[in-house]
């Protein structure tokens, strides 16, 4: 296996602000854009040839990332005219793939961290025959994804989408976003319209009698689709709880790329990313957040399991909690934001607009 398709080419609306300017797979974390752990990975596990299909904010991918040399890859962009869904994006890339008819390729979503053994996921496709084999893992609560169930050998039996009763919640293995298929196989979805791989490709294989083949791997697992999922799963890169050979720097409470100015009494716990160009001002206080280049933190910020966007400025004594500010927007001080706030890029706080305690 030595090619994949990576599919980035969604709007993130769910993360928006973040992703007004900035696609989501290009959203920094644990420093770089997300992607580029992703792109390590792969190279890591033996992947040599990379294809983007890529749609929303399709330009700034290639700028960034080139030919893929510097990360050791050959790496290709196909651009959506419009939407075509999972199963649509990776039949549009299927003419620059050079794989056999037989041989496998990896498929992954851009939007997913984990510490999947991908190197084990295509043995197993290997050893099982299968023409389409999963990583699944294994969650608590799965009605807000997709379940499937396996037989002993590990053979998918069903695909169930996000079950709500528990008479549907036949197992806790859920679609883990990451598969392995035979090349042959891509060329039957349908060209041209959308297609869900997950509601029509998966379930009509299935109905026609292919193999599809589940493998339960419960390392690391993050959907990134959430302003708290992002900034948590930057932090746990940082804290070396998500594995990657692409954070810029030692694993650690914190973060700070070479251009970013903290003040010496300024504390940074948790996982926190300093962006370049940032700064932090005298006894801010910043746990488990990151904050983007060119960000302020100015003296006396207390931030906390936040995302503070690109040329954003939070002002003195602000206290922030689980908020996302956008980029180039301005929190003034003595301003207290909690849980799930999102400040839209550009966007101005007047001092002491928000509060919770009172003014004394």
């Amino acid at each position: 296996m030595t090619e994949a398709i990576l599919l980035v080419g969604g709007k993130g609306t769910r993360l928006r602000p973040l992703t007004v300017h900035t696609p989501k797979p290009m959203v920094p974390a644990a420093g770089v854009p997300f992607l580029t752990h992703q792109l390590a990975r792969a190279r890591a596990a033996g992947v040599e040839h990379i294809v983007l299909a890529t749609s929303y904010l399709a330009e700034v991918f290639e700028p960034y990332f080139g030919d893929g040399s510097a990360l050791g890859l050959h790496i290709e962009y196909v651009t959506e005219t419009e939407p075509l869904g999972t199963g649509g994006a990776i039949r549009n890339v299927a003419s620059r793939l050079r794989s056999g008819p037989d041989e496998p390729v990896l498929i992954f979503n851009g939007d997913i961290l984990t510490g999947l053994d991908i190197r084990a996921l295509v043995a197993t496709h290997e050893e099982s025959g299968a023409d389409v084999s999963l990583h699944l893992t294994k969650v608590d609560d799965p009605r807000a994804y997709g379940l499937v169930p396996t037989d002993p050998t590990g053979r998918v039996t069903a695909f169930l989408e996000k079950p709500q009763t528990p008479e549907e919640i036949v197992t806790d293995q859920i679609n883990a976003g990451a598969y392995v298929f035979r090349r042959s196989v891509i060329d039957t979805i349908p060209a041209g319209r959308p297609v869900s791989v997950e509601r029509e490709t998966f379930p009509g294989l299935l109905a026609a009698g292919a193999h599809l083949q589940g493998m339960v791997d419960s390392t690391y697992w993050l959907d990134l689709g959430t302003p708290q999922a992002f900034v948590r799963g930057s932090a746990d890169l940082v804290l070396g709880r998500a594995p990657s050979p692409a954070v810029p720097g030692r694993r650690g409470e914190s973060l700070t790329l070479p251009t970013a100015l903290v003040a010496p009494d300024a504390k940074l716990t948790g996982g926190t990313v300093v962006g370049e160009d940032a700064r932090i001002g005298e006894g801010a206080r910043v746990c488990g957040s990151t904050i983007l280049a060119g960000a302020v933190v100015e003296p006396g910020a207390v931030i906390t399991d936040s995302l503070i966007g690109a040329g954003a400025r939070i002002g003195a004594r602000a206290a922030l909690t689980g908020a996302v500010i956008g980029d180039g927007a301005v929190v003034g001080a003595d301003n207290e934001l909690r849980e799930g706030v999102r400040v839209w890029c550009g966007a101005t706080l007047p001092a002491g607009a928000v509060r919770f305690s009172s003014d004394q």
